[in-house]
């Protein structure tokens, strides 16, 4: 794993979706922890060995990893 690779998981959106960003990167909106791991091995990352708490990983916005309903409405 690289200690080096900054993630960064946004607060959900209207829908519980999370937008993910690795390294500067938007890599896609995420509905859940399995589409994060997805975004993770596609970034050289083996999702067996990421822990999702691990604070030097990833940078959670908006909740950590146990949130993924909608976020209040904007307008």
């Amino acid at each position: 794993m690289s200690p080096d690779l900054r993630v960064i998981v946004y607060p959900p959106d209207t829908e519980g979706g999370r937008r993910v960003r690795i390294d500067g990167e938007i890599l896609g909106r995420a509905a859940g922890p399995t589409d994060l791991f997805e975004f993770l091995r596609r970034a050289g990352l083996d999702p067996d060995d990421v822990d999702l708490d691990d604070a030097l990983l990833i940078e959670w916005r908006g909740g950590g990893p146990a949130v993924w309903a909608p976020g209040p409405e904007r307008g």
